[in-house]
């Protein structure tokens, strides 16, 4: 099972795709499976976040390429740019996970968060299946790390620096 732990800008063609939801390009650890069906082992940087058109270093010297799955949003637009600021003062109150946009708001499907802002007034909110790419955080959420590291923790590698599958499921 190939593992990928740094990012790559190595012009070579990406070998295979890793289509990923938000919620899981958002995790330093986990086990995916790629497009042609092979499983293999993410391990990057604590707080890396994985962008749609990153491309990933296997430790076998293949090389995949990010996709942003489609996923269940919602997504917020205005006639009067006041009313989507408005928007974005609540949600961020509530500290939900938005991608911002000129002239829209992006979050996940959530009944509750649509019904608050449809009390607002002046928004016009549509559910979508589309890729999700929501802002990283002021407070030190990055993306693109470039650098090749190893994520080493109690039990989280082997001595020969290869990970366990236990350590994919924390």
């Amino acid at each position: 099972m190939p593992t990928y732990e740094s990012h790559t800008r190595d012009p070579l063609p990406a070998s295979d795709r890793l289509e990923l939801p938000y919620e899981i390009r958002q995790k330093s650890r986990a086990l995916v499976r790629l497009e042609s069906g092979l499983e293999a082992g993410v391990f990057l940087t604590p707080g890396t976040i994985l962008r749609g058109g990153d491309r990933l270093l296997g430790d076998d010297g293949s090389v995949v390429e990010v996709v942003a799955a489609p996923e269940e949003i919602l997504e917020v637009t205005a006639t009067d740019p006041t009313d989507l600021l408005r928007a974005a003062y609540h949600l961020g109150n509530r500290h939900v996970v938005l991608e911002v946009a000129p002239g829209r708001l992006r979050l996940g499907r959530d009944s509750v968060l649509a019904a608050m802002l449809a009390q607002l007034g002046g928004l016009v909110v549509e559910e979508r299946l589309e890729p999700f790419e929501p802002e990283a955080g002021a407070y030190g959420g990055h993306s693109h790390s470039h650098e090749r590291r190893a994520i080493h923790g109690p039990g989280s590698a082997h001595p020969s620096g290869s990970a366990r599958i236990h350590d994919f499921l924390k």
